[in-house]
Parts: C-alpha cells; sequence; structure tokens
C-alpha cells in the first residue's frame, strides 16, 4: 500500500501522459475545458441558427483565424510581442485556442469583427430529407 501511495504522490499529469499511448485526443480537450480566456457567448438569434460571441478586445482581425477540422470549430488568436512600456498593463492580450465541437449539419456561416466582439454565425443546415415535413391527411 505504500508503494500505491508514494507513486501516486509522484504522478504528475505529465508524468502520466509519458506512461499512456493513444489518448492525444482525450488529453487535448481536458486541457481545452481548463482554458477560460478568452470569454464566449454562445446565443441562439432564430430557428437553426446560432452565434458565437468572443471578447476579443485588443486583437486585430489580422491575429485571429478561424477554421473547421473534423467538425471541430477552432478560434485562434495570436499576436506579435508588444514591447510597449507599459506603466499599468490590466487588459488581457495572451495568445489562446478555443476549440467548440459542432455537431452533424452544423456550418459556420461567417466570422466578423465588431467592437471587441468576433461573431460566428453558425446554422444547422439539415438535408432536405430530414427536415420534418407536414403529412396531409386525404
Amino acid at each position: 500500500m505504500n508503494e500505491l501511495m508514494t507513486l501516486s504522490n509522484r504522478l504528475t499529469p505529465r508524468l502520466f501522459r509519458q506512461m499512456v499511448i493513444g489518448f492525444d485526443d482525450f488529453f487535448e480537450s481536458i486541457h481545452n475545458v481548463e482554458k477560460t480566456y478568452p470569454p464566449y457567448n454562445i446565443q441562439r438569434t432564430g430557428d437553426d441558427i446560432y452565434t458565437l460571441e468572443m471578447a476579443v478586445a485588443g486583437f486585430k482581425k489580422s491575429d485571429i483565424s478561424v477554421s473547421i477540422e473534423n467538425n471541430v470549430l477552432k478560434v485562434t488568436g495570436e499576436q506579435k510581442k508588444n514591447e510597449a512600456d507599459y506603466i499599468h498593463k490590466g487588459m488581457a492580450t495572451r495568445n489562446f485556442l478555443r476549440a467548440f465541437t459542432l455537431a452533424r449539419h452544423m456550418e459556420v456561416d461567417q466570422a466578423k469583427m465588431e467592437d471587441g466582439l468576433l461573431k460566428v454565425k453558425i446554422i444547422r443546415n439539415l438535408p432536405k430529407e430530414l427536415r420534418p415535413k407536414e403529412i396531409k391527411i386525404v
């Protein structure tokens, strides 16, 4: 029992990750859950229309990239180092990566920057054969 307790005291997340194979996606998803920057909202703006709003004040359009890979929407912000001589720096401008898994038939329609917010419009585009249909009673 003592050996097990000693191992658990030494078993850091990094050491555990080195001991297992094939769980990269799992560890990446856990790592992404811990991130809270930048803050975001997801809002239903209509039938089958959603808007992801992300607070990216201080970032330029050229600092932000939005991509989709394997039904995962990825928003990345990367700024070049600013060598300004700040007296006080209270606004966070660190690099980030936020990932959102999209359900089937969800598509990103557009992304735009507005008033320090990145707005990504996401729509559900069900194929015609999967849409509800009304059956006429004769």
